[in-house]
């Protein structure tokens, strides 16, 4: 089903998706249905496509705020959950607007050191397995997504070596200080690193200077928790590439998502936008 699973995966046992925004969680549903798993919602108010909450009859969804830990707690209990997995983005913005946490909440965000995405949702991770629920990797079922090692698709500018070796450095740099995952270079030049304004608005900033031939780079962090945090590539990002008039983008293989990987591939040779897969 996905090299994902662990190997004590109990395909009888339901699976509640804890769903984002986007077209992650939609494909994954997808998937998980056609392996014949029992599969269970719980929306994030504000969140969720509604495109994939009405694919759920009521009697098999649930819905929470975010930042209503608690709740979602009971919600995995009520729904007999074996197993959760995370997919799609959260707002990042209400980490500080429009955040509703309850007391779960409260408690968990009073013992955090650090407060971004990483800590919070990994402390959620581990309220999560406390109940006996086993918190999947977010990756699962989603292996034909992954970015190949190697060229996928072949731009029109050439990648020079040591201008890919330089953003490689930066990019890497970048994500071992958990600013970001991607940056923008050009000849040897950082035109733009990613931080907490996401991929689309970095690659609209580095745009506006008028570059040639820029690199678009992105990796994953080292150790990154994959339970809740996988980085993503998918049309959008494409179509603000395009605009912003960067020619090739290159992804740490097996560890990036490419959503709807062959409409992307289709669209990247359409638009000479080259994707090389490195395994960094």
């Amino acid at each position: 089903m996905s090299r994902f699973l662990p190997e004590s995966f109990d395909a009888s046992r339901p699976l509640v998706l804890i769903a984002g925004q986007g077209t992650y969680p939609i494909l994954l549903a997808e998937r998980a249905r056609k392996s014949g798993i029992p599969l269970r919602l719980i929306e994030l108010g504000g969140e969720t496509a509604s495109e994939l909450v009405s694919s759920f009859p009521v009697s098999e969804r649930s819905a929470v705020k975010v930042g209503q830990v608690g709740k979602l707690l009971k919600e995995l209990k009520k729904m007999k959950a074996g197993y959760a997995v995370m997919a799609g983005q959260v707002t990042p913005g209400k980490l500080f607007k429009g955040l509703h946490p309850d007391f779960k909440a409260i408690r968990i965000l009073a013992g955090l050191e650090r407060k971004n995405a990483e800590t919070i949702f990994g402390a959620i991770g581990e309220e999560i397995h406390k109940t006996g629920v086993h918190l999947l990797d977010a990756r699962t079922f989603m292996d034909e997504d992954l970015a190949e090692e190697g060229l996928m698709v072949k731009g029109k500018e050439k990648i020079e070596l040591k201008h890919l070796n330089h953003g490689i450095e930066i990019a890497r740099e970048n994500a071992r200080l958990d600013v970001g995952q991607g940056v923008v270079v050009s000849r040897g030049t950082v035109l733009a690193v990613e931080a907490f304004e996401g991929t689309n608005a970095m690659l609209d900033r580095a745009g506006n200077f008028g570059a040639k031939n820029c690199l678009f780079i992105k990796l994953s962090k080292p150790n990154q928790d994959t339970r809740f945090d996988v980085p993503v590539f998918g049309l959008q990002t494409l179509e603000a590439m395009k605009n912003a008039g960067i020619g090739n983008a290159v992804l740490e293989s097996d560890a990036l998502l490419l959503l709807n990987k062959k409409s992307v591939l289709k669209k990247s040779q359409n638009f000479g936008i080259g994707l090389q897969g490195t395994a960094d």
